[in-house]
């Protein structure tokens, strides 16, 4: 099965990576628009596991979050949805999730599991590169990568986060929480060149982008793209038939950071 770093392997090497959040609006929805997302064009998955408390983002995925727990949602229904996408579909994909989620139901486990279940790779937003060993000891241990972030306030850190990351460097555009932005003024090339310096890793821009030329302009400077407030926009507005509509959406996505 591929991995994380196989998702910037295509054509021209840049990926574009969609966020959704599992269980909203339900979990059936929740797999059909991964494989309409990967049908789409889309390189990597991130599949959002809500929490009550997601302090990086925005109101439009908070909402989500809400929504989703409301419903129902626990890890181990996502873990068995994880399941049966993968009797369909093989595009790499990582959880996105807060440390609490992941303490909660026991750190080595939830890694077992994850790997075992057919995930490439964890991104946790709140935990500081500080205390990333207690995960990643158990993310190296069954071969599954944590994703490190870097903000546009770490370039003294920027390399010393470089050098100990696995995956993809998930560089964040701007400071505060997701969501769409009119436009990045972050010195996104800057990153990525600090970030290469010091380990030759892809490196992938999110937050705030919401329209193929952002994505596109996003891929120029980086290896990809990765957008989620604008396709929960899109899930919130339309539903239970969101399906189409984010798969057009994703297409249009993916053509742009494919073609950058």
């Amino acid at each position: 099965m591929a991995g994380v770093t196989d998702a910037f392997k295509n054509k021209n090497g840049k990926a574009f990576i969609p966020f959704i959040t599992s269980g909203y609006p339900s979990l059936d929805i929740t797999e059909q628009l991964v494989y309409a997302m990967a049908d789409a064009g889309a390189d990597l998955i991130e599949l959002g596991i809500p929490f009550s408390d997601p302090t990086a983002e925005g109101p439009v995925i908070q909402e989500a979050n809400t929504k989703a727990l409301e419903g129902g949602v626990t890890t181990d229904k996502i873990f068995e949805m994880v399941k049966r996408i993968r009797k369909n579909c093989d595009i790499p994909m990582v959880f996105m999730t807060y440390a609490n989620v992941v303490f909660h139901y026991g750190t080595e486990k939830f890694v077992k599991i994850s790997k075992e279940i057919g995930m490439q790779g964890l991104i946790l937003p709140d935990v500081p590169f500080e205390e990333k060993e207690e995960f990643s000891t158990y993310t190296r241990k069954y071969g599954i990568d944590l994703i490190s972030l870097i903000a546009p306030t770490s370039h003294d850190r920027i390399r010393t986060i470089a050098k100990d990351a696995d995956g993809f460097v998930y560089c964040v555009s701007s400071l505060g929480v997701t969501g769409t932005r009119s436009k990045i003024t972050t010195d996104i090339g800057a990153m990525v060149k600090l970030v290469k310096e010091a380990k030759d890793i892809p490196c992938a821009v999110g937050f705030g982008i919401s329209n193929p030329q952002t994505a596109a302009d996003m891929a120029k400077k980086s290896d990809g793209a990765i957008v989620g407030s604008a396709i929960i926009k899109i899930i919130t507005k339309y539903g239970n038939d969101c399906v189409p509509k984010v798969r057009e959406f994703v297409k249009e996505m993916a053509d742009a950071v494919h073609s950058a």
